[in-house]
């Protein structure tokens, strides 16, 4: 199959540049402690997803906005590069762009201030604008670094069209996730920290995500999965449910390797698969996006997810 062939994905979110530090463990309040060494790299929501979906070889459609900014020039150059499309990412003259400090420590944990600009901007007046690629789109991806009337949205011109719409409950609001984002996508993928602020249960194994996935699902989304890292995956949804152990990698940094999570689940659901092997496919992505550098350039190719499956 050419690519222009290949099953639309479109991302409804963030764009960042992401300055990043490494140090041997993270600094206590009030502390300050030596680095090793630092970047700037393509980070958001967003973008990393929309660079998941076009390092597997799927059409990959970013609807956000920038500042004309530096970092906002950096962030289209790159996305360009790594073959994700931009016809919907807006630049906006009188914003600046959004940035995420980052801190990784030498067991990969980190901690993440991220400074919103432009991307507070995005409204539903954008997802208008971007109504052909949302009503074409295969599946709709979707995170909370974006306004969530805007994102829900564009939610709403997918599923009118048929498709899916895959919602990364982050950053979780502090007053926990409404009821109308659950009834508005079909599947719903928090990790601990985040399926502890909207149901009040924090996962540490299966048991535990059954009885968040089941809270979930009844507040109204259809499928839960729920992401636990080094844990492994649980979902369920209308097809069953079921457990995906961990994959064995060397981890690195784990800044991103959720958004590769949830790029490699709509890739393989948008290719047909059954919801239990898009999510052993999608939990192979997480696990190699670990072993990288972090954000959108740690996206694992097809050719390394499916060497890792065999």
């Amino acid at each position: 199959m050419s690519a222009s062939e290949q099953p639309l994905i479109a991302v409804f979110g963030s764009v960042n540049i992401d300055v990043t530090a490494w140090c041997d463990r993270l600094p206590r309040p009030g502390e300050t402690v030596s680095g090793r060494a630092y970047s700037m790299s393509l980070g958001g929501k967003g973008a990393n997803q929309a660079v998941a979906v076009a390092r597997l070889g799927l059409r990959s459609v970013l609807i956000g906005r920038t500042g004309a900014d530096d970092f906002g020039r950096l962030a289209r150059d790159r996305l360009t590069a790594l073959g994700v499309g931009l016809d919907h990412l807006h630049s906006s003259p009188d914003l600046a762009s959004g940035v995420a400090v980052i801190s990784v420590d030498a067991q990969a944990e980190n901690c993440i201030v991220v400074i919103g600009g432009a991307n507070l901007a995005v409204d539903a007046t954008l997802a208008q604008q971007a109504a052909q690629p949302l009503r074409a789109a295969r599946v709709l991806l979707l995170q909370l670094e974006v306004p969530l009337p805007a994102a829900l949205a564009a939610a709403g011109l997918t599923r009118a069209a048929g498709g899916l719409v895959i919602l990364d409950p982050a950053p979780a609001p502090a007053g926990g996730l409404p009821d109308e984002a659950l009834h508005g996508v079909d599947v719903v993928t928090p990790n601990e920290t985040e399926t502890e602020a909207i149901v009040g249960v924090r996962p540490t194994g299966p048991t535990e995500a059954a009885q968040a996935a089941a809270r979930l699902i009844a507040r109204g989304v259809p499928t839960a999965v729920i992401k636990m890292g080094a844990a492994g995956v649980y979902f369920r949804g209308p097809n069953g449910e079921g457990f995906v152990a961990p994959f064995p990698v060397h981890a690195v940094n784990s800044v991103g390797a959720g958004d590769s999570f949830n790029g490699g689940l709509a890739a393989a659901l948008a290719r047909g698969a059954s919801m239990a092997d898009a999510v052993r496919f999608a939990a192979a992505c997480g696990a190699l996006a670990t072993t990288g550098p972090g954000g959108a350039a740690s996206a694992p190719t097809l050719a390394a997810v499916e060497a890792l499956l065999r």
